[in-house]
């Protein structure tokens, strides 16, 4: 009972994942949209989400603040702070430590530009401080020995998140973890969407580094870098500024144990699961142009055979 109890008591609290993402608009012209939507996840947690009208990738960033230093991973996809005041609502967020504005560490869970822009402005902010984006950079910066090995860990002050390599979607991916919270922050390698695959190899290699290293960690919710399906299950429109009848952001501990299978199962171009789907953009493009190839291959077949056949009609004398 008091091994029960003392478990019980180890779990990290679930905060607030009741929100309403405002779901864009068709005509952001028309309907203008405010850019940004923070939602209080607890007293330290804060899940930002860029616009559908601003981008329509939508992301969303976190921000973890600690005792000594404030973590945000992910700046979102544009750089004007015009348009997207991030470093203002960021530093509104920020508490003070002994009179300044809490520092600020900004990473990434990949180097996509609809993960990064945002750098430009929050490289302003008082004492923030960004990781590099080159896979080098990054291998240094946190102190990585062995990329694919290694758990590295970055320390707020109260609380330390932690980081593993999940390459498959880009090479430089990386997964946090927030023990505080049991969150996990999969960016772009997990999440309510599309699953865009670069080295199916990697991602399945990645895939199960993840179950592996979560299996006897408590996980409350994995939060990705969009949403891109419906309540239906069904994935919006690339490109679509507006998603109504979204599903919720978060998935769970069974969806990271799931997507091995997943990989192994995908068949090369676009496979559909309950909670993801895995795409191959590139193989998708290559097989949109081999048979853009092959229809016009066959379209010029067909017309040089009516050539032919009008020319030997026109040959033919009367009877």
């Amino acid at each position: 009972a008091a091994l029960l109890s003392t478990a019980a008591i180890a779990q990290p609290v679930r905060g607030d994942l009741t929100v309403q993402w405002n779901p864009g608009a068709e005509d952001c012209t028309a309907n203008p949209q405010p850019p940004l939507q923070v939602h209080r996840y607890d007293a330290t947690t804060f899940i930002l989400r860029q616009n559908l009208c601003a981008d329509f990738e939508a992301p969303l960033l976190y921000l973890l603040i600690g005792d000594k230093r404030a973590l945000l991973i992910d700046s979102g996809a544009v750089e004007d702070p015009a348009a997207m005041p991030l470093a203002k609502a960021v530093a509104d967020l920020l508490p003070k430590h002994n009179g300044a504005p809490l520092p600020l560490l900004v990473a990434h869970t990949h180097r996509h530009s609809d993960h990064r822009a945002g750098d430009a402005q929050l490289a302003k902010l008082p004492g923030a401080e960004i990781v590099p984006i080159d896979p080098e950079g990054i291998v240094t910066f946190y102190g990585f020995k062995s990329w694919f090995d290694d758990t590295v860990k970055v320390d707020l002050g109260g609380r330390v998140v932690e980081a593993i390599a999940t390459p498959g979607h880009l090479r430089d991916h990386l997964l946090f973890y927030d023990a505080n919270t049991g969150l996990v922050f999969s960016g772009d390698f997990l999440l309510p969407g599309r699953l865009l695959v670069d080295d199916i190899d990697a991602y399945k290699a990645s895939a199960d580094r993840a179950v592996a290293y979560l299996k006897d960690k408590p996980v409350t919710a994995v939060l990705g870098g969009h949403i891109e399906l419906g309540t239906d299950g069904e994935p919006f429109p690339s490109g679509s500024t507006l998603h109504p009848n979204e599903r919720a952001l978060a998935l769970t501990k069974q969806d990271v144990e799931s997507l091995p299978a997943a990989l192994e199962d995908f068949n090369g171009f676009y496979s559909k699961y309950p909670n993801f789907v895995v795409v191959n953009p590139v193989r998708n493009l290559i097989a949109v142009a081999a048979g853009v190839i092959a229809v016009s291959g066959l379209a010029i077949w067909a017309l040089v055979r009516f050539w032919k056949r009008r020319k030997t009609r026109a040959a033919t004398p009367a009877a």
